[in-house]
């Protein structure tokens, strides 16, 4: 039954994805934020689609701290479902991206028409130049931005290099920059064909805003030491958790 589940996912991914990028191309002469909500559509089909296709569901805690201002979403990072999902938890927003995946077929090109600001890695030099000049333009259109501070997916109870992208943005630019911590990797493991059901648990924290820190070193310390906090918090529930994360749970539920 799962393999059956997955193959629907996948044939409506398969059918979706060309529709939409003719239909955002269609709509490439409109504003940015008209042409995003096709995007954003096509993302939360996706999403609906785990939820009621797949029965992978979601809950989040810590809604009520989404600013009202726009900012930067600094997430953690273990599968592809977050970059649907935060689409639909959070208001309108692009993604700081690598150029490389604006190349792919379909997904990429669609991707370029969704006003991501995009990095070229092998010119580091430029790139937080063009970071900011980039999102600048992005919040004059109302646009959250979401940064993966890690920079790659890392498997659920590991931990990657925090790098200061995210803070320098949220510094520069003057905007919130809320921590995100969730477990998807626990049940879609990086490049997995199958995701598995269950209930992927998302945590929003409050704003850390640059004016209560004394630079973007101070703001991304704070969010790791958050994030990683709530990632012990909700790992372990899921068939691909981290065995010492699913370890010290079965502990905690026995001591309970």
């Amino acid at each position: 039954m799962l393999l059956v589940r997955n193959l629907l996912y996948w044939l409506l991914v398969l059918v979706t994805t060309p529709i939409f990028f003719i239909l955002l191309l269609l709509a490439a002469p409109l504003p940015r934020r008209k042409r995003h909500v096709i995007g954003q559509s096509w993302a939360q089909l996706l999403t609906w689609a785990l939820w009621h296709i797949v029965g992978l569901r979601y809950r989040v805690i810590g809604a009520e701290n989404i600013t009202a201002e726009p900012g930067v979403i600094c997430a953690k990072h273990q599968s592809g479902w977050e970059t649907l999902s935060l689409q639909q938890i959070f208001p309108a927003q692009i993604f700081v991206a690598k150029q490389e995946l604006l190349w792919i077929p379909f997904f990429g090109w669609g991707l370029a028409l969704m006003n991501p600001i995009t990095i070229n890695r092998s010119d580091r030099s430029n790139a937080n130049r063009r970071m900011q000049q980039q999102g600048l333009n992005r919040k004059k259109h109302g646009f959250w931005i979401s940064v993966f501070p890690e920079g790659t997916r890392v498997r659920p109870g590991l931990r990657g290099k925090y790098k200061l992208g995210a803070a320098r943005m949220a510094r520069q630019l003057d905007m919130p920059l809320l921590p995100v911590a969730h477990n998807a990797g626990e049940f879609w493991p990086r490049n997995a064909f199958l995701k598995h059901p269950g209930e992927i648990t998302v945590v929003i924290g409050p704003a850390i805003r640059p004016q209560d820190y004394a630079g973007p070193e101070a703001m991304t310390r704070a969010a790791e030491e958050w994030i990683e906090a709530r990632q012990r918090e909700i790992g372990g529930v899921g068939p691909f958790a981290h065995p010492d994360e699913r370890k010290a749970r079965h502990a905690h539920s026995r001591a309970a």
